[in-house]
C-alpha cells in the first residue's frame, strides 16, 4: 500500500500533540541551557488545547492539522507559535480537496511546510534551529523515493536525516533567535527548535508507516 486515507491518518495529528505534551519539560532544559527557557512550556500548552479541540471533534489529517496551526497561531508565543502554527497550516493546505495522502503529496505537503517557515523566519542550514532538521529531512524523503524507496522507507529516510539534523545542531554556533546573544557559547548544545521539530517528523514518520501497513 503506498497510500493512506486522510481520515485513517487523522490520528497522527493526536499522536504529535502528545509526544510534544511527555517531552515539554525535555524542551524547556534543552532550552533553558542556551535559550530563555519557555519552549517546552509554550509548546506542552499549545499542542494541549489543540489535542482537546481535535478530540472534541474528531477530524481527518488535513483538518488535525489545520486545528494545530490555528491554535498555535492564535493560544501561544515566543518566535515559535507563529513558524509552527504557520507550518501546520500550510501543509494542511496543500491537502485541502484530497482523500488521499500519496507519497508524491507527502512530499509536496513538507515542502510547502518547510518553505513556510524559511520564508517566515528567515533561517538557513546552519544558523542552529529547525531549519537543520526540516530540510535534511525534506531532502532526505525525496532522495528516498528518486532512489526507488516506497512510501515507507522514505518515511524511515526522513525520520533519520531530522534525529540526524537536530544532533548537527550541538556543534553550530547560534546566528538567530534569542541564543545567537551568546556566540560560540551556544556551540556544545542542542537547539530546542530542532529538538521539537525531530519529535514532530519522526511521529509524524511513525505514525503513518504504522497506517501504511
Amino acid at each position: 500500500m503506498d497510500s493512506i486515507g486522510l481520515g485513517d491518518a487523522g490520528s497522527v495529528a493526536l499522536d504529535i500533540a502528545a509526544v510534544i505534551q511527555a517531552n515539554q519539560a525535555r524542551l524547556g532544559e534543552i532550552d533553558g541551557a542556551i535559550g530563555d527557557g519557555d519552549h517546552g512550556v509554550n509548546m506542552g500548552k499549545g499542542f494541549r488545547i489543540a489535542a482537546e479541540r481535535m478530540r472534541a471533534a474528531p477530524q481527518n489529517l488535513a483538518d488535525g492539522f489545520e486545528t494545530i496551526g490555528e491554535t498555535l497561531l492564535g493560544d501561544i508565543g515566543g518566535s515559535m507559535g507563529p513558524l509552527y502554527g504557520t507550518f501546520f497550516s500550510e501543509m494542511a493546505g496543500s491537502l485541502k480537496g484530497e482523500s488521499e495522502l500519496t507519497s508524491a503529496g507527502f512530499s509536496r505537503m513538507l515542502h510547502a511546510g518547510v518553505e513556510a517557515i524559511v520564508d517566515l523566519g528567515g533561517a538557513r542550514p546552519g544558523d542552529k534551529s529547525l531549519v537543520d532538521v526540516l530540510i535534511p529531512a525534506r531532502d532526505a524523503f525525496d532522495a528516498a523515493l528518486a532512489g526507488g524507496k516506497d512510501f515507507a522507507g522514505a518515511l524511515s529516510g526522513m525520520a533519520a536525516a531530522a534525529e540526524a539534523g537536530l544532533e548537527s545542531t550541538r556543534g553550530m554556533v547560534a546566528r538567530i533567535g534569542r541564543a545567537a546573544r551568546l556566540g560560540e557559547r551556544s556551540r556544545g548544545h542542542l537547539d530546542a527548535g530542532a529538538a521539537s521539530c525531530a519529535l514532530i517528523l519522526s511521529t509524524l514518520a511513525e505514525g503513518l508507516r504504522g497506517k501504511l501497513g
